[in-house]
């Protein structure tokens, strides 16, 4: 499930992570400590930015104090608009990483999986995709409401965009830095960023190649996706991306 791969390339040599936190006092600092344990033990050069996005608890103290024992833990503050889209946008605009990784504060997405992007974006991958739902992939405790719409959503963009992705809408994935910036200007203020961004990877002729990744639901705090806020945004962004394949004669294609 993956295009056909660039030639080879000299080795990446910074990973940054982007992680977007609001109201995750009791987890984001385990996320950060686990991820850094895993990266140093493989000896992964790294950076970790987390984006406080206009906390109203801890969060903000938490990482403070963490960054303390942590030098590869950048915490910064969106002191402007909220959303998690611009949180990631505004993580983003901080990276000094040639490779990205987008990962949620909650737990929920495995250190080790990390790992396995940074090799694969090495054999010279633009984009690496995680998929909760290929063979090896790995579900634990799934809403069941939640995960019916997944489902649903990823078959739609599977047709629209007749391609083999089948967990587009899932933010935990991996971009050289090129990608990142172009794939520029971002136009999802929140949730819908984790549709836009691999669409753009894909409809503007990045390479990518799928893995299947672990995936368990939160134990500490709320979940911040509200399905019914979202779906329209989905819709906007996915045929936003949806124009550009068919309308742009490849303006923005990545050259």
């Amino acid at each position: 499930m993956k295009t056909p791969a660039p030639e080879k390339r000299p080795p990446l040599e910074l990973l940054s992570v982007v992680i977007p936190a609001h109201n995750e006092q009791d987890c984001v600092a385990l996320t950060v400590e686990h991820l850094h344990v895993e990266l140093h033990e493989r000896g992964i050069p790294h950076e970790i930015i987390v984006v406080d996005d206009g906390s109203t608890d801890g969060t903000w103290a938490v990482l403070q104090d963490l960054a303390t024992r942590r030098p590869e833990l950048r915490p910064v503050q969106n002191n402007g608009e909220h959303g998690f889209g611009r949180a990631i946008t505004f993580g983003f605009d901080r990276v000094h990483g040639d490779a990205v990784v987008v990962m949620m504060a909650d737990e929920s997405d495995d250190a080790r999986d990390v790992v396995q992007y940074w090799h694969l974006l090495n054999e010279g991958w633009d984009a690496v995709f995680g998929s909760r739902f290929v063979k090896g992939g790995v579900v634990i405790d799934y809403p069941w409401l939640k995960l019916s719409i997944n489902r649903l959503a990823n078959f739609f963009l599977r047709i629209l965009f007749n391609i083999p992705l089948n967990d587009t809408t899932n933010a935990f994935k991996a971009y050289r830095r090129q990608v990142i910036e172009g794939c520029r200007p971002f136009l999802s203020p929140h949730f819908n960023l984790t549709v836009e961004l691999p669409l753009k990877t894909i409809v503007r002729g990045y390479s990518w190649t799928v893995m299947p990744i672990s995936w368990r639901n939160r134990r500490f705090g709320e979940s911040k996706l509200k399905i019914k806020e979202m779906g329209s945004r989905y819709l906007f962004i996915a045929l936003y991306c949806w124009l550009e394949k068919y309308f742009s004669r490849g303006d923005y294609r990545a050259r």
